[in-house]
């Protein structure tokens, strides 16, 4: 039923959270201070809104094994077609049992990194002895994210999260930029969704998971095909690990080069 209520309709429900209040819907009526706060502040001249990649990274390649995980990414981000900056690391550690790979728009890549880091210090001001698991982390990006889409604002972002849960049971996942999840022994973004989890399903043992060197010895030639197929990958990468004991980013490493197919290669 509609009253008059300064010409508006009455809350949907009067005496509960009013909808308004979590999600922001185009053309609503809430009040400004409801608003979700932004992730970055705003800058001299207002908040700016990205409609597009500036500086984006490649590909990310994450692999599960029978103690953890292992999440690779090259150290190259792009300005268009520039090879722009050579040497970023885009595999964070985020706790002892989480490790992060980002794709996609490096700024927005930052902007979630430092909310993330947020979050993290703001958990140890609880002082409950509780710490973030890595499908926790996962679960609260798929919020951001799809929060950041609904309010026409979406970080470009493509990640990887895996890490090892307290049980000792390893994770590994993939969250858009839509807030879509999913979770597997291999999970990717960029042109390694095409060229890399191939090569690592037809190498999957049927009745176990890989070992840490098998999973060692797949990043090691995914890499190596990525430098060779995908423009945007260089030769230097980056590979964190996470297990029971730990978690540590290691790096760079150098893809070993050999050029010498290149000459049975015809038609160009």
């Amino acid at each position: 039923m509609l009253n008059n209520y300064n010409g508006l309709a009455q809350p949907l429900w009067q005496n509960g959270p009013t909808p308004g209040q979590f999600y922001h819907f185009t053309g609503g009526q809430q009040p400004i201070q409801n608003l979700p706060r932004e992730l970055t502040p705003a800058g001299p001249y207002g908040t700016q809104r990205n409609t597009a990649r500036i500086t984006t990274g490649s590909s990310v390649l994450g692999i599960r094994f029978d103690g953890g995980v292992m999440i690779a990414a090259d150290t190259m981000v792009s300005y268009g077609s520039l090879s722009r900056y050579q040497s970023i690391d885009r595999v964070f550690k985020i706790n002892e049992k989480i490790l992060l790979g980002g794709g996609d728009d490096f700024a927005d890549i930052q902007s979630i990194k430092r909310t993330i880091d947020q979050k993290m210090i703001a958990d140890q001001c609880s002082a409950d002895d509780i710490e973030m698991k890595p499908k926790e982390l996962a679960m609260w990006l798929t919020r951001v994210l799809y929060n950041r889409r609904t309010r026409m604002n979406p970080l470009f972002i493509d990640v990887v999260v895996g890490g090892v849960n307290e049980e000792g049971q390893p994770l590994l996942a993939n969250v858009d930029l839509r807030g879509r999840f999913y979770e597997d022994y291999v999970v990717a973004t960029g042109f390694a969704r095409h060229l890399a989890i191939p090569l690592v399903r037809e190498r999957k043992p049927a009745n176990r998971e890989f070992t840490a060197e098998e999973a060692t010895t797949l990043i090691r030639k995914c890499m190596e095909v990525l430098y060779y197929r995908d423009t945007r990958n260089t030769s230097k990468y980056t590979v964190g690990v996470s297990t029971a004991s730990g978690t540590v980013v290691e790096g760079p490493y150098k893809v070993d080069e050999n050029w010498k197919f290149a000459s049975t290669i015809k038609g160009y």
